[in-house]
């Protein structure tokens, strides 16, 4: 593995998130993949050892870390079990609205409890008819005396039903688009907030998805974040900034296939040898190591690039989600196939990662649609 430059503390964080992945992930996640338990037992061990505040100002109880410090943390966790890995990370995509567009009241009020893993965040933008096209969003907040009274549903929103804090867009403005969309706080146990399905998914089994309903839910006015109408922009600047961590989630996950992939070619005999002797064999995870470090490479330079305050980070952040999770596709089927027919077995952890892999080019926009972002930004970019 290249030598990343990682500080003092960020080695320390690495080494930490390394030793829970062994200690606390790793016996646990095939029988929370089977289950779909969520992992509460580990959210408290990354709790207590203060992980939950690696990116949060130290005036809110947090280290100071940034994006860089959840892709380490997520890597490491992901080497283990992605769906653990993003139910910590999911905290951190409900957390950065409040940081990026809360006013110091809201800071006060949230950051504290989110940075000690009291309280665990969630975001809610897509529903049944409304993924990427935010236009077609049918959830209302309707402006009520001091208080707006949401009605609607979002689907898909991973750590519904566990999390303490919703982050919810919806329209404030129907006439107006997207640019009618805005950004509330919303409280588990609020009357008229209620969790619907929990969905049964193919991979990272061990994090909750499900749907949340708002049935004239009246939600005060003070939990508005940043202005009306800034909803949809809030959202994307805040995906410009969580991007990286899904390819980290990607990294982590295909270095976990390619670990078992490499321990099992050396174990595994087929005509009287190791087929870790197998030029075909080495050939593979050849392939499989440089295609991880170059995603691991572009996910922490994009990491660095946000922490830095580059101000347009959205075609980099892309670029490091598109890629990191193309290669995790790629690099886990791979693994499958080294171990032959016992990689499709659930005897074997292989064919797991390629299952929680597939996520990852999907959420926070599905691969399509960060190329879009990428081509529209190279074609800006040859406007200026």
């Amino acid at each position: 593995m290249i030598d990343y430059l990682f500080t003092e503390e960020q080695q320390m964080i690495r080494d930490l998130c390394r030793q829970i992945t062994d200690e606390r992930i790793r016996p646990v996640a095939a029988e929370l993949d089977r289950t779909g338990k969520f992992p509460r037992d580990v959210m408290k061990v990354m709790a207590q050892s203060d992980l939950f505040g690696i990116y949060i100002e130290e005036k809110y109880g947090g280290m100071g870390g940034g994006i860089t410090e959840i892709c380490i943390a997520t890597e490491e966790f992901s080497r283990g079990c992605g769906g653990i890995a993003i139910s910590y990370g999911a905290s951190a995509l409900g957390t950065y609205p409040i940081i990026l567009f809360g006013n110091e009241e809201q800071k006060q009020k949230y950051l504290p409890l989110l940075a000690r893993g009291e309280k665990l965040a969630a975001f809610g933008l897509t529903e049944p008819s409304a993924g990427s096209d935010a236009s077609a969003m049918l959830t209302t907040a309707e402006k009520k005396g001091d208080k707006y009274i949401l009605n609607g549903m979002k689907h898909f929103v991973t750590g519904g039903g566990e999390a303490d804090l919703y982050i919810i867009i919806a329209m404030t403005d129907k006439s107006k688009g997207a640019r009618g969309a805005s950004l509330f706080i919303v409280e588990k146990g609020t009357p008229g907030f209620e969790f619907g399905k929990k969905e049964d998914k193919l991979g990272i089994r061990a994090s909750s998805t499900t749907e949340l309903i708002f049935n004239d839910c009246a939600i005060p006015q003070e939990n508005l974040l940043a202005k009306e109408g800034m909803g949809f922009i809030a959202a994307m600047k805040t995906f410009d900034m969580s991007r990286p961590g899904i390819g980290a989630q990607a990294v982590g996950i295909a270095q976990g296939a390619l670990d078992c992939a490499v321990k099992y070619a050396r174990e595994r005999k087929q005509f009287g040898k190791s087929i870790s002797t197998f030029q075909g064999i080495q050939w593979m995870l050849a392939d499989m190591a440089t295609q991880i470090e170059a995603a691991r490479a572009l996910v922490y330079a994009s990491a660095r690039e946000i922490d830095a305050g580059k101000k347009d980070v959205g075609k980099d952040s892309a670029m490091a989600k598109l890629f990191a999770s193309d290669v995790a596709m790629k690099v886990t089927t791979d693994a499958v196939q080294i171990f032959g027919g016992y990689g499709y077995m659930k005897e074997y952890p292989v064919e797991k990662f390629m299952r929680d892999a597939k996520i990852t080019q999907i959420y926070e926009g599905t691969n399509q649609i960060q190329r879009n972002i990428i081509g529209l930004a190279l074609i800006r970019e040859t406007l200026k």
